[in-house]
């Protein structure tokens, strides 16, 4: 299922009230079902370029849903209720799995570092709960 959002290409989506632009996507922002509904309302308004439509997926939640998960992700994969990730903390880090909880909003790292993007792969596609 995806959700769609108006937001901001300086960053941020806009808030119910159709004012305001909350830097991070929260209960507040406002969602669509669908692309037509987003952009149906996003033409409505006297500034139309300074909103784009995006549609967020599964796959991409961590972006958007997993505000304390830092770094680059490289891959994503849903299983269950949980989003699993291969994270590069930061530039030239080692790699990490991160275990995403689309409940509870919890993000855990696994403690095991992987040097190199073939070993992480590994473990990511054998990855189970």
């Amino acid at each position: 299922m995806s959700i769609f959002a108006l937001q901001s290409p300086a960053g941020g989506f806009l808030d119910e009230g159709l004012r305001h632009f909350n830097k991070t996507f929260d209960d507040w922002c406002v969602q669509f079902d669908n692309y037509e509904d987003a952009n149906t309302l996003a033409l409505s308004f006297n500034k139309r370029k300074s909103i784009e439509i995006v549609e967020i997926t599964p796959l991409s939640y961590p972006k958007y849903f997993f505000h304390n998960l830092q770094g680059n992700i490289h891959a994503t994969r849903q299983l269950e209720d949980k989003i699993i990730c291969i994270v590069e903390p930061f530039m030239g880090a080692n790699f990490r799995i991160a275990v995403c909880d689309l409940k509870t909003k919890h993000v855990r790292m696994l403690a095991t570092h992987y040097k190199n993007v073939l070993s992480v792969e590994g473990a990511f596609a054998n990855f189970v709960l």
